[in-house]
């Protein structure tokens, strides 16, 4: 046996999810371009969890079951409100929240395909209240109850900031809601896998990928690169500063795709929302820094920017604090989640791969006292 380092360019697993061919990437053999342009959120999410489109009675249905579930436990709000507000990370904040909101789940721990399409809407519609919720609590604010019958990109921009959005403002978040809803194989999706591979349950696979989506290498990245357009300050001090970080061998957060060669099909959506966005609050420096930055990474490392590059300045730009950007990843990604734990259960076998052992042999036990 030999080891592939990161399981790079292995096939894990067969799925009818989503596809990265030829650096084009579908949802059920729909482009990414052709959704992002044209689809709801909703519908999106409809066709990952059943492999096809909804009509208009199906999609009606599916929102009104989404506003009918997104209300939170009484005992979640109160468990938001009893952390260390000073210090907590909101992922670290959404990873204990999605694991609690199981606890008040009935049937957190019934797996027919009944059930699991039933915690599916809960967790889909609860994720988006814990964040919101979350991100007000934190500032002294009281959680926003959602509002039925605007959508569900809108439903989260009104219960974070307690004011319905502008269109553009709904428009571009749905637009990100869809580009980010389902990705392969990537860290969390696998991890989420490997979780419900065993047969535990929805919440605990869900939390698994939270803690996986974490980490700046993977959902983390467009807060990093938030921060680091905060650093630069000012559009000149842009190719100063990139110049500065690769001389000194910093990675670029927001560059580049293990997956894609010739560019990420996703960041030239956002890339557009982004100069709305930046424009219509009278902000363009955050986009002209960021395509000031990837034209010269590009020239010098051949690396175009990828979905979190630009996804950083249009959440910005619709008034979210940059380490919420992370949790909103969640919001969107737990539709992929679900669709590859269904996928999983409807046919499962436990992952579990093997290690090429690098390590010392033949050794003999030497009793303690023995022991130099």
């Amino acid at each position: 046996m030999t080891a592939t380092k990161g399981l790079e360019g292995i096939v894990a697993a067969q799925s009818s999810i989503s596809s990265i061919m030829d650096d084009q990437l579908t949802y059920v053999g729909y482009n990414i371009d052709d959704l992002a342009e044209n689809a709801s959120f909703e519908e999106v999410v409809y066709l990952l969890w059943n492999k096809r489109l909804p009509n208009q009675s199906e999609l009606d249905a599916f929102k009104n079951e989404l506003d009918e579930n997104m209300a939170l436990p009484e005992g979640v709000i109160n468990h938001l409100r009893s952390y260390d507000l000073s210090s907590v990370h909101p992922m670290a904040a959404l990873r204990s929240a999605i694991s609690v909101l199981g606890l008040y789940d009935e049937e957190a721990d019934i797996m027919d395909d009944e059930a699991n399409t039933r915690k599916a809407i809960r967790l889909q519609a609860r994720i988006a209240s814990v964040v919101a919720a979350f991100a007000r609590i934190r500032k002294g604010q009281n959680p926003v109850q959602p509002k039925k019958g605007i959508g569900f990109a809108a439903n989260f921009l009104y219960m974070l900031n307690g004011k319905d959005p502008e269109p553009i403002e709904e428009e571009a978040f749905n637009k990100a809601l869809v580009l980010h809803a389902d990705h392969e194989l990537n860290a969390s999706t696998f991890t989420a896998r490997v979780c419900v591979a065993t047969l535990s349950d929805m919440y605990s696979g869900i939390t698994a990928a939270i803690g996986a989506l974490k980490g700046p290498l993977h959902g983390g990245a467009n807060e990093q690169v938030m921060k680091m357009l905060n650093e630069i300050g000012e559009e000149e001090n842009a190719i100063p500063y990139i110049k500065k970080a690769l001389d000194n061998k910093e990675k670029i957060m927001g560059m580049g795709h293990r997956v894609y060669k010739t560019g990420d099909p996703r960041a030239k959506h956002l890339q557009k929302m982004s100069k709305q966005l930046t424009d219509l609050v009278g902000e363009p420096k955050w986009y002209n820094m960021s395509v000031k930055i990837e034209e010269y990474i590009k020239k010098e490392k051949g690396l175009p920017a990828n979905v979190d590059f630009y996804s950083a300045s249009v959440y910005h730009c619709l008034g979210i604090d940059h380490d919420v950007f992370t949790p909103i990843f969640a919001v969107s990604r737990i539709s992929g989640w679900i669709a590859h734990i269904l996928e999983q259960y409807a046919n499962n076998r436990l992952i579990r791969p093997r290690a090429e052992y690098v390590g010392p042999e033949k050794q003999d036990y030497i009793p303690v006292e023995k022991r130099g």
